[in-house]
């Protein structure tokens, strides 16, 4: 991917320079975390840039000098939570088990991920499901990011069942990123009442389960 849309403006060429920098990361950080927590309980609709410097301790005009506007803003949140989510989304090598439990092991973790830094699916979800006049340049970032994903997702599975037919590839990527919405939202609706490591775990075996049953057909097809 791109560097990141907020990295710091400063040029580091003295000891003076290196400070401001690190100012000015820091100052990034804390508004972007608190436009996250702000954007997670009001929404989109409801996050402004006045309550984020509210929030964040800092003058309006600090946020502007990041961020040209709340789009930007929250389209910001959504790419550092989903850079980080992204780093769990690795397949274990072989030495780690059989695919079942390497598809497990990936799949725990990006639980694990998503109960840490939950910010860009939960953003995300709700801009997608929203129809604007203008779509907002985070519900586009979202959409791109969400590609990156489907394509990580879709390289597992290759690698979990190289023989996979292409079709069948798309189709369970589809069903893997699908029930990895459907296990968030839950877990958003009722909270520790549904153990997301656990469900994830469950998601993988049937997932696992499914490439089998692919895998067969589509070696039966072959002439």
């Amino acid at each position: 991917m791109k560097a990141s849309r907020w990295a710091s403006r400063e040029v580091d060429v003295t000891g003076s320079g290196r400070r401001k920098r690190a100012d000015g990361q820091e100052s990034q950080r804390r508004i972007l975390d608190a436009a996250a927590e702000i954007a997670g309980e009001r929404g989109y609709d409801g996050t402004s840039i006045s309550a984020v410097s509210k929030r964040c301790g800092l003058p309006a005009s600090s946020i502007y000098w990041h961020f040209t506007d709340k789009d930007e803003l929250i389209a910001a949140v959504i790419e550092r939570s989903f850079e980080t989510w992204l780093a769990a989304v690795q397949l274990p090598d072989e030495q780690a088990g059989d695919p079942a439990e390497r598809a497990a092991a990936m799949s725990v973790g990006v639980a694990k991920a998503l109960l840490e830094t939950p910010d860009f699916l939960r953003l995300g979800l709700l801009l997608t499901l929203e129809r604007r006049p203008t779509e907002p340049t985070a519900r586009t970032r979202f959409l791109q990011v969400r590609e990156v994903a489907r394509d990580r997702v879709q390289a597992a599975l290759d690698a979990l069942a190289p023989g996979l037919p292409e079709a069948s590839a798309r189709r369970l990527t589809t069903y893997a990123l699908a029930g990895a919405d459907g296990l968030f939202i839950a877990h958003q609706i009722h909270g520790d009442d549904v153990d997301l490591l656990e469900m994830f775990a469950l998601h993988a075996r049937l997932l696992t389960d499914a490439i089998a049953r692919e895998s067969a057909d589509g070696a039966g097809s072959v002439p």
